[in-house]
């Protein structure tokens, strides 16, 4: 893959790898919006079946991009706490039962469950990473797996850290889980559309995704998918489009108690957004011609040359093995002062986050490795 810078409005006068933070919108995308607004000008040119075709569509691209044959089970969501409310919702836990969690993973695959076992007597657990860092993805993904145990009746996670991009063998994740008759749910935020994930061989319960990250989509809108586990579930609200036959228009004062198939009971109200849905729909079109796996050999192009400069001063980022190539901490050497390295950072403007004990690096098809070695740079030049 070659860079796609041109797709994009960056100015060259900044340096941004902070994908994981919020994507840019490409100019297609941009595009679908505008188009968007300009129909909600005059509301005669919205048809019935507008509300149904571009939604339909962007479920098959995701289902395509997560490789789930059902598109059925596809549903669009305002958000990634909207998406892990449903599934919190639908499970029943007990006194004695465990829900498993990572360590310091996103406040959205946090609360819900928090929630759930103090309402249900259950046990919280978080998997902590070891203490060393030599062989610490290893390590924290065995912990993991030793963590899922009888008794276990939830595991929420990413495929990836959302703060140091530690990723985690979700194949190993869901065969443990069904092991002990666990619900796996996936947050998918920092990695779906980045890195390649395989429903088929994962087997998850559900999978959450904003869209305005990795999906290269706008901010609101996100997509899951939920499995048959769910089938029978309440959803967080109850609207009119959800609803079976609720393409007739005319029969809508007809109330019907069943839901339209598959899992679209837990889409969000109003989820026909005409300017939202066409713009992810957009994003979505184009992540599934680049494809995951090309876009995850385009990030390691970019950081090739610089990671091993920086390991040689002092500089910690976790092997390939056990992370991706679009997102990963670098955490500091001894001595290093971060408030320091943070002001040189924002002086020569290069975006980047700062989470916990890592600068969070997060490169996309946009980059280039010179990009990445300004940041470089910076880095080994800041006492």
């Amino acid at each position: 893959m070659k860079s796609q810078r041109a797709k994009f409005s960056l100015p060259k006068s900044s340096v941004y790898l902070n994908c994981a933070y919020m994507s840019p919108l490409m100019k297609r995308v941009e595009k679908a919006g505008l188009k968007g607004m300009r129909q909600k000008r005059n509301p005669v040119n919205v048809t019935h079946e507008d509300f149904f075709r571009d939604t339909n569509d962007l479920r098959r691209e995701f289902a395509r991009l997560i490789n789930v044959k059902d598109h059925q089970r596809v549903v669009v969501i305002p958000s990634a706490s909207y998406g892990l409310s449903t599934a919190a919702q639908n499970i029943t836990l007990s006194k004695g039962d465990t829900v498993v969690l990572i360590h310091e993973q996103f406040p959205s695959n946090v609360y819900p469950w928090r929630r759930l076992t103090a309402e249900s007597g259950a046990t919280l657990k978080m998997v902590e990473p070891p203490d060393t860092l030599e062989n610490r993805g290893k390590t924290w993904n065995e912990r993991l797996l030793d963590a899922i145990r009888p008794g276990t009746r939830v595991v929420a996670l990413g495929n990836v850290h959302w703060a140091d991009g530690t990723r985690f063998d979700l194949v190993e994740v869901g065969k443990r889980a069904r092991e002990v008759g666990a619900k796996l749910i996936i947050d998918g935020t920092q990695s779906i559309g980045a890195l390649p994930f395989d429903a088929k061989a994962i087997q998850p319960d559900a999978v959450i995704c904003a869209g305005y990250k990795w999906l290269m989509g706008p901010y609101s809108i996100g997509l899951a998918y939920y499995g048959e586990a769910f089938d029978h579930g309440v959803p967080l609200e109850e609207n009119w489009i959800n609803r079976l036959g609720s393409e007739d228009f005319a029969g809508l004062v007809k109330y019907r108690d069943e839901y339209q198939p598959g899992a679209l009971r837990f889409e969000v109200g109003e989820h026909s957004n005409f300017i939202l849905v066409p713009m992810m729909l957009e994003a979505l079109r184009q992540v599934n011609e680049w494809d995951p796996k090309h876009i995850q050999g385009y990030c390691h192009s970019v950081t090739r040359e610089g990671i091993p400069i920086l390991r040689r001063y002092g500089y910690w980022i976790e092997e390939e093995s056990w992370r991706g190539q679009h997102l990963f901490g670098i955490r500091f050497p001894k001595g290093a002062d971060p408030v320091k390295i943070r002001d040189r950072v924002k002086q020569k403007a290069i975006s980047v986050s700062f989470r916990g004990d890592f600068m969070r690096v997060s490169p996309h098809v946009y980059n280039s490795p010179a990009e990445f070695m300004k940041l470089v740079k910076v880095l080994i030049a800041t006492p």
